[in-house]
């Protein structure tokens, strides 16, 4: 069996290496072959921008003082790369961003010292890096062996993880990029190329276990050695992979973190695109088949390579951030033609092999700059699919719960129960993860919000806002003072009505007939002091809003009560003006600052004494200085002191 496959290896190696020396290649250095021969479609037509030999100049210089961690060298790299940065310095731009010197330096892991305890099982199996068609042959028949527990004459030197390690490589190296210059056929070129590569990725798997080797690592490793020597581009590989910046949440054994980014991106795209992914769900055609290929390759399988260099200087610079961006742009591209496709067998081919209409430089590249993606709303999408992963089990719960429940009532053989038992599962289906994707958002952006920092936050704001007390409000003060002047109003008014209805007048008293400026007796006074605060004590019992109603109302009707006597007061006063004449003017502001609030009875009442004292009007009475006297007394609200001043005023 390992002469027959021995013999098929090398007749193929010698068919590839006669076509090889008959090809040419390109500027990147893919073969310009006809489409029947190969498996992807390679456009070698480029237009990517050429820099002027003074851009070229500035860019050497920005690399020759590169400072990783300065502001200024990133914004004039991002700058550069947005300009297209030249195929013979991307190299050393990839170096820099990745901090590849630093990297190296850090670390303890030696890598030319690996490669040495590698060679030593390699040479036990027989198998070198330099004949890979030989070893993969090889490293079958004896994983098969080994398979088998077949006995050995010595105990070798290898396990069966390392012999599934080397082979599942030099599987992958046939499949990475068959139609380049530095892997495809058997010259010398293609040979030292295939061996550095296969170098990289064990080295690898020996540096990180954790992690080891996966699909798409071999896609990875031979972009860079194309751009960086073999030991530059192992550390450029670590970089890649370890960084949560960049690939960690991309590889691992089992694949389980790159489904969930698939995961992830299948919400993003429902949140940005929610027409094309319900046109996507309803063709049958899932994100998890042209996402993962992908997220594994970093879209290598772009036709245009000069396209695929520039995608790979955004990711260098930005992170996953670009991976999600240039798939959300090559969706955007190909949405118009997605929408006049309704089957899955036409749909899948045009995502899993991008037309080179939208590949090339022009159309992607320039679309790639002007699509937008925050890291919150893919730390949102994030959030939405763990939700769901935590929810799957409760469901899972809750269907064998059913189930058995179920089986119990068709025991029992009721109808009734088994009725409630479909509503139960009706009511299961509407789970959070049946919500809707703008429902699920919402309920992320409350749990941010009600988070301990959201909290604390919030509180710092209520800190700093002034507490206003209540009672000290400028409408409370206004309705008091209102209060206060209606009682006062309501009280003399009444004490004026008893003193005319008692109908003694004292003497000296005018014809007017009034009465409001009689003598307030002590007991008199301190009953009016009681209502005041009785109504005082009241106004603060009223806090709310009913209470503030009827208090309102109690107020406008008593101040229109007051306000219709004194105007029938007036009438009177007047017709006793026009009989006689020298009555004292005073006395009607009084009525009229009895239906108003203290302080502007104040206010009004005394322009109309200095008006009545200027006109020069003669005063008859022999007392006029102490009858002016205790009339301005009366407006200041001081009471009489005895029973003389009230006779004669």
């Amino acid at each position: 069996m390992r002469r027959r496959s021995s013999n098929s290896a090398g007749w193929r190696s010698s068919t590839n290496k006669r076509r090889g020396e008959s090809l040419r290649f390109d500027e990147f250095g893919f073969a310009f072959t006809n489409r029947r021969e190969q498996k992807l479609h390679r456009c070698h037509d480029y237009s990517y921008p050429q820099l002027s030999s003074v851009r070229v100049k500035e860019l050497c210089e920005l690399l020759s003082y590169w400072n990783g961690a300065s502001f200024i060298c990133k914004s004039q790299i991002e700058r550069f790369i947005r300009m297209g940065i030249p195929p013979s310095l991307r190299g050393r731009v990839w170096k820099c961003l990745l901090n590849l010197d630093g990297l190296r330096e850090s670390s303890d892991f030696n890598y030319q010292t690996c490669l040495s305890e590698v060679r030593g099982p390699l040479v036990d199996l027989g198998v070198s890096e330099y004949g890979i068609l030989s070893a993969i042959a090889t490293l079958g028949d004896t994983q098969n062996d080994l398979g088998l527990d077949q006995p050995s004459s010595s105990e070798p030197s290898y396990s069966i993880d390392e012999i599934t390690l080397f082979r599942q490589i030099a599987l992958d190296l046939q499949r990475s990029f068959p139609t380049h210059r530095s892997l495809m056929g058997q010259s010398s070129e293609a040979i030292e190329g295939q061996a550095k590569l296969f170098r990289v990725l064990i080295a690898y798997a020996k540096y990180n276990p954790q992690v080891g080797y996966s699909q798409g690592m071999s896609y990875i490793a031979a972009v860079l050695l194309m751009q960086l020597g073999e030991e530059e581009a192992f550390w450029a590989l670590t970089a890649l992979l370890d960084k949560s910046k960049y690939l960690a949440e991309l590889f691992d054994l089992s694949l389980t973190k790159v489904q969930h980014q698939v995961k992830v991106f299948d919400q993003f795209l429902k949140h940005r695109k929610a027409q094309l992914s319900k046109h996507l769900d309803s063709a049958g055609v899932l994100s998890v088949h042209f996402v993962m290929p992908w997220f594994l390759t970093l879209f290598t399988s772009l036709p245009c390579w000069d396209s695929v260099l520039a995608v790979w200087d955004l990711i260098i610079l930005q992170g996953l951030q670009a991976v999600f961006r240039t798939a959300l742009t090559i969706i955007e591209l190909l949405e118009p033609r997605l929408m006049e496709l309704n089957d899955e067998g036409t749909m899948l081919p045009l995502l899993l092999r991008v037309p080179v209409y939208v590949a090339e430089y022009t159309v992607l590249i320039s679309a790639l700059w002007k699509t937008e993606v925050q890291d919150w709303e893919l730390k949102c999408m994030n959030s939405l699919v763990l939700d769901e992963s935590h929810h799957e089990p409760e469901t899972e719960k809750s269907e064998n719960l059913q189930d058995t429940s179920s089986n119990v009532r068709t025991e029992n053989k009721t109808q009734n129960v088994s009725t409630s038992g479909g509503k139960k599962t009706s009511e299961k289906d509407t789970v959070p993860g049946g919500m809707s994707l703008l429902t699920r958002v919402i309920h992320v952006v409350q749990r941010y919000l009600l988070s301990p920092l959201g909290q604390q936050g919030v509180e710092e704001k209520c800190s700093q806002t002034p507490v206003v007390p209540r009672h000290q409000s400028p409408g409370h003060i206004f309705w008091s003072r209102t209060t206060a002047s209606f009682t006062q109003a309501q009280v003399r008014s009444k004490r004026q009505s008893k003193q005319k209805s008692n109908g003694h007048q004292p003497e000296g008293q005018g014809s007017s007939g009034n009465m409001a400026l009689a003598p307030v007796t002590g007991k008199k006074t301190a009953g009016y002091g009681k209502r005041e605060r009785c109504e005082q004590t009241f106004k603060r019992s009223a806090t709310g809003s009913v209470d503030k109603l009827a208090q309102h109302c109690s107020n406008h009707s008593t101040s229109n009560h007051a306000r219709a006597k004194s105007h029938h007061r007036l009438r009177i006063e007047k017709s006793s003006v026009n009989q006689n004449p020298y009555s004292n003017p005073v006395l009607s502001s009084s009525l009229w600052s009895s239906t108003l609030p203290q302080s502007s009875s104040t206010t009004h009442s005394s322009p109309q004494c200095t008006s009545a004292s200027q006109s020069g009007e003669p005063m008859k009475t022999p007392n006029a200085a102490l009858i002016r006297a205790l009339s301005s007394r009366h407006q200041t609200g001081i009471p009489f002191r005895n029973a003389r001043e009230s006779k004669l005023i």
